[in-house]
């Protein structure tokens, strides 16, 4: 009569067991992870210096993590500078394909802005590149097998501590600059300040390459950039959080507006905010948009209005109006040519704002190839990679 529950015990125990040891395999999330811990204080340095490296694997299976074939990796912490000038570190993941690069000059890197994604440090896409798990990994291959090496930054505070600061343009347009800087400065990469570099990203990531191919003259003069290709761009803060109110999207307002507090401290977004904002922001400071409580909150703030949060609006506010004017795409030309694609019918990203930044750029005398497609946010991105990536083939051929 013991023997069932004994055995039943036994197969317990082995099943903890089983689950233990798999624990112990799944490498911890960032937020636990002491690799994404930057010394304090930074060591001495310049923006793009590597802090810190390692082997990682870059894979598109969410089951068993298995590696692309092909390609090796690295996970890397590197010295950027952040919205006010100082240095900061972030994360981010190098990868390179392991076939001969048999093009004209040295091996193409492309450097990869992602886009919205969340506040969290557990979708940072160093880590979920890892995990089988990013939503663009099938474009970050594209990218790999034209033969190119790609590096995607976490940007500032994604992975790395602090405030993601989602959508503070200049910020992010030097973490995909200096992520750059960083790929090339890697042993054993096989990429040198002589590499020729594309930039590209969609939605957020299309923001973060438009500032980065505005600031690279300036900022990263050294770079060889051939082109920037930037999708679905959110040029202008103001108009899109406008767009956005009261829409099945208002919360990617209220996330620029946390990115925008963590980025500029004198904001005191918490000061305008009311009781249900207070627990909407709250939640939001771990928050994952592919993940089910991100969807949660999407479809709980959906249709709701920026009021609905806040005593008084700080977007009507000197202070806040005066960021966001610092936020604007379209200021400087970008010195290398753009190709610029947008959804004719999106519902995230306005396109009278991104079709203004053209006509910007283009007053400026930019080279800008301008592409609309027959689509909304996420059909302009499937539709747009394709294109992106043959235009980006025909800059490093020299074309």
């Amino acid at each position: 009569m013991l023997r069932a529950p004994r055995a039943r015990a036994r197969a317990l125990l082995g099943l903890l067991l089983v689950v233990l040891l798999l624990a112990a395999c799944e490498p911890p999330f960032p937020g636990d992870d002491p690799f994404y811990q930057p010394p304090a204080p930074l060591p001495a340095g310049n923006p793009g210096d590597l802090i810190r490296s390692r082997p990682a694997t870059f894979s598109m299976d969410p089951i068993d993590q298995a590696a692309v074939p092909g390609v090796t990796s690295w996970q890397i912490l590197y010295r950027s500078t952040d919205a006010l000038g100082a240095p900061m570190a972030v994360s981010g993941m190098l990868m390179v394909p392991t076939t001969p690069w048999l093009g004209l000059g040295p091996r193409p890197l492309v450097t990869y802005g992602v886009g919205t994604r969340g506040v969290g440090d557990d979708c940072a896409p160093s880590y979920t590149l890892t995990q089988g798990a990013d939503y663009e990994m099938l474009f970050v291959k594209s990218l790999l097998d034209q033969g190119w090496a790609v590096v995607v930054t976490d940007y500032q505070g994604l992975g790395t501590p602090g405030i993601h600061t989602y959508m503070v343009g200049p910020a992010q347009g030097r973490a995909v600059l200096d992520a750059a800087r960083a790929a090339q400065r890697l042993p054993g990469s096989g990429l040198s300040a002589n590499s020729p570099v594309g930039i590209m990203g969609y939605s957020q990531g299309g923001s973060s390459a438009a500032w980065a191919a505005q600031l690279a003259g300036s900022y990263a003069p050294e770079l060889k950039i051939k082109g920037t290709v930037a999708g679905g761009v959110p040029g202008d803060l103001g108009a899109t959080a406008e767009f956005l109110d009261g829409s099945p999207f208002v919360s990617l307002a209220l996330m620029a507006a946390l990115g925008l507090d963590g980025a500029y401290p004198e904001l005191d977004l918490d000061g305008y905010l009311n009781a249900r904002g207070q627990a909407l922001m709250a939640d939001a400071q771990d928050l994952c948009l592919v993940a089910v409580d991100g969807i949660g909150t999407l479809i709980t703030s959906a249709f709701t209005r920026i009021d609905d949060y806040v005593t008084t609006n700080p977007l009507d506010t000197p202070a806040w109006q005066a960021r966001l004017a610092g936020t604007k795409l379209g200021g400087t030309k970008p010195s290398a040519p753009v190709f610029q694609y947008h959804g004719a019918i999106d519902e995230m990203v306005p396109f009278p704002q991104a079709a203004e930044l053209r006509r910007t750029w283009c007053n400026k005398g930019a080279n800008v190839t301008w592409s609309v497609l027959p689509g909304e946010h996420v059909l302009g991105m499937v539709e747009g990679i394709p294109l992106g990536v043959t235009w980006m083939g025909a800059r490093f051929a020299g074309l």
